[in-house]
């Protein structure tokens, strides 16, 4: 009996010896698991960072990479401005010869100017009077400039006797405007405020694409638009024949206008505060005769369509259409030998102004030059304010001051 009890006692031992072991081999191998994973997902994790490593390592060489060709890029064309402007004469501005076909030339005498000059940031633009909405003087990239804000803004130039046609039958007008692609700009050819307006009148339409004139209009061309930057606009009106123009491509050529214009108004169509117009540089000019007939009964041209920086001897692109006419004239008359002469308006110091006459006459001899004209046809000079033609008590009169003249050098014998 004992001996079975024991057996019994033993075989219990042995099956509880049996089952702890086994416990102990599951919660071995359970551990041998998580430690196989926990080696497997350091494994991952160190090839991922290697892969994220040489990910960035990669990045980084193609940005260096990136940056030295744009380095290399840029030296390059900076050596080419160089170059062109070693070829082209120091002192001349390039952005000019962008302007090669440009053929506007403004007229003789300025009846109308308007550069902002002394004008009072929010304050009404002292030039003009107002028709309606909001108008004020503002800071525009430096420039005082006027801003037309909403309230279908429209204005008129202040001038004496304004109910009478105060437009010649040939005059000019140019401005540098700022639009958008939302609205257009209007030149209305009367005086909303004090003339009355026919029927037959139409608008100059300015949009960010192009020009309407009915029955014209016309598309800047290549697809180029003004949208939100300043473009220089320029009409001429000769007996009834009008052209028009956005920055150096003539756009609008009306050979008989449908009435007869009188006046002047300026209107912004649905301006607002978040899409303003501006203008600045606005001037009405009259007269346009012809520079070798102006030669050959002056023996000189006298032009204040060659326009400069301010205080600086650069030229800006508009000037160029009176240059490819005076080229064009020294080509077809090659007996023709300029003194280019430079006069400026009283303002500033006299010294000072003498020397920008003749760094600014010594600009325009050197486009010149450039263009084609042999240099021994040219000399140049300046006045500074010596030599007024006009009032410098009077925008129009200042401008008329800064002028360029193309006098003739007589044939030595």
């Amino acid at each position: 009996m004992k001996k079975i009890i024991v057996f019994i006692m033993f075989g219990l031992f042995l099956g509880g010896s049996i089952s702890v072991e086994a416990q102990i081999l599951e919660k071995l191998k359970k551990k041998i698991e998580k430690k196989a994973e926990k080696k497997a997902d350091q494994k991952i994790d160190k090839t991922i960072d290697k892969g994220f490593k040489e990910i960035e390592e990669e990045l980084a060489k193609k940005k260096a990479d990136s940056i030295q060709r744009e380095k290399e890029a840029t030296k390059k064309r900076s050596e080419q401005v160089q170059g062109e402007g070693q070829q082209q004469q120091p002192g001349v501005s390039k952005l000019t010869l962008n302007w090669s076909k440009y053929d506007f030339v403004p007229g003789d005498k300025v009846i109308f100017e308007d550069n902002q000059e002394n004008e009072e940031n929010g304050e009404f633009p002292s030039r003009w009077d107002l028709v309606r909405g909001t108008i004020e003087n503002a800071e525009f990239g430096g420039d005082n400039i006027i801003m037309f804000r909403g309230g279908a803004p429209t204005i008129v130039p202040y001038l004496k006797n304004p109910e009478k046609d105060y437009l010649p039958e040939i005059f000019t007008i140019e401005f540098d405007l700022y639009t958008n692609n939302h609205n257009y700009f209007q030149v209305l050819f009367w005086d909303k405020k004090n003339q009355s307006a026919s029927s037959k009148y139409r608008p100059l339409e300015i949009n960010y694409q192009g020009l309407y004139l009915s029955p014209a209009s016309s598309q800047i061309p290549n697809k180029k638009t003004i949208e939100n930057k300043w473009a220089h606009i320029a009409i001429a009106c000769t007996n009834g024949k009008l052209k028009a123009y956005i920055d150096e491509t003539r756009l609008i050529n009306i050979p008989r206008l449908a009435f007869d214009p009188m006046g002047i108004s300026l209107y912004a169509y649905s301006a607002s505060d978040q899409t303003k117009f501006y203008i600045k540089n606005f001037r009405i000019a009259e007269g346009g005769v012809k520079y070798y007939d102006k030669f050959l009964q002056d023996g000189k041209i006298v032009t204040n369509g060659i326009r400069f920086e301010v205080n600086k001897a650069t030229l800006k692109s508009e000037s160029m259409g009176v240059i490819n006419k005076i080229v064009k004239l020294m080509k077809q008359h090659p007996e023709i030998k300029f003194s280019v002469e430079g006069h400026t308006d009283s303002d500033g110091d006299d010294s000072s102004n003498l020397t920008l006459s003749e760094e600014r006459a010594q600009a325009v001899l050197e486009q010149l030059i450039s263009m084609g004209i042999v240099n021994a046809r040219l000399t140049s000079k300046g006045f500074g304010e010596t030599m007024p033609i006009d009032s410098n008590h009077t925008p129009e009169g200042k401008a008329n001051n800064r002028r360029v003249e193309f006098v003739k050098i007589p044939n030595q014998q």
